[in-house]
């Protein structure tokens, strides 16, 4: 069902909650994990006269992070391919779940609402909003409640139910 699981992680606690959830997919469907860390252009290039040493730096932040992972998913005997890429997180994140024909993305999200969402943006809202396969968002475990999603029902339309689920 899932030959090809991709997770996005930045190392934050809202991708390293995704991690299980991912492992798990991968150990039960023998699938291969895809760990993805973008370092993120804008943030390298607001800094004009040291983006270079920032990409240098982020860069091995990145790596760390996908290290870490990859030894976790050998623990589980889940076979791993790692990638640290430079770009705007959701479109590198997209472009990569399409050139390796990923069947599902797993997600961490940090679970904001609100003015917080809106300046702020979310790189999980838009992967899930232009995402071609299906994508699993699996909410921090400390991050604030929210009210629960609609469940679906026979007269239910799909415009209003979740287009995803988030696991708590």
């Amino acid at each position: 069902m899932y030959d090809e699981i991709l997770l996005p992680s930045d190392g934050s606690p809202a991708a390293t909650g995704a991690l299980d959830h991912a492992l798990d997919l991968a150990a039960t469907y023998g699938s291969r994990l895809h760990v993805l860390y973008v370092v993120d252009q804008s943030a390298v290039d607001s800094i004009v006269s040291e983006s270079e040493l920032v990409a240098v730096a982020l860069e091995g932040e990145g790596t760390e992070a996908v290290d870490a992972i990859e030894r976790r998913a050998a623990e589980r005997g889940v076979d791993v391919v790692t990638d640290v890429l430079t770009g705007h997180p959701a479109r590198t994140i997209l472009d990569y779940a399409t050139g390796h024909d990923i069947d599902l993305l797993v997600m961490g999200t940090n679970g904001r609402t609100g003015l917080d969402r809106y300046l702020l943006g979310s790189v999980t809202e838009r992967v899930v909003r232009n995402a071609d396969v299906p994508v699993l968002v699996v909410r921090r475990p400390e991050a604030s409640e929210a009210p629960e999603a609609p469940e679906a029902s026979e007269s239910s339309t799909v415009s209003e139910t979740s287009t995803y689920e988030m696991v708590e």
